[in-house]
């Protein structure tokens, strides 16, 4: 059986390599990307179960790569876990306006993995 697939966009080494870590201990494959610019291309093209995006960038703008997946007839059944540092409003504002579809801080993102996947991957 194949692995399920997750995207992970990340630029920050920690919660980034962290949770490369953990998804392939879980069981999953884990495509990495440090261009979020290339999220929803790569989501086209290799069909993700889910797309984890660490949204603190200093080139690239995570929100509107976030968006972008999020309105594509093609990648908008794709869910996206945004994490955010712990306090930064301006960020958790841009990851719910992206249409994230969970939002959460770096400082639990690890502890709480298994809860957030149950989450992000209900069925509407």
């Amino acid at each position: 059986m194949t692995q399920p697939l997750v995207i992970l966009v990340y630029e920050r080494i920690l919660p980034g390599s962290q949770l490369l870590n953990r998804f392939q201990d879980m069981g999953y494959r884990v495509l990495t990307l440090n261009d979020p610019r290339l999220l929803a291309d790569t989501a086209r093209r290799e069909g993700p179960l889910l797309a984890v995006v660490d949204m603190p960038f200093n080139q690239a703008d995570a929100a509107r790569a976030i968006t972008e997946l999020r309105s594509s007839h093609e990648t908008e059944h794709v869910p996206v876990i945004a994490i955010i540092p712990a306090g930064d409003k301006n960020l958790e504002q841009k990851a719910v306006e992206s249409r994230a579809t969970l939002v959460a801080h770096d400082t639990a993102i690890l502890n709480h993995l298994d809860r957030f996947l149950d989450q992000a991957l209900q069925l509407d």
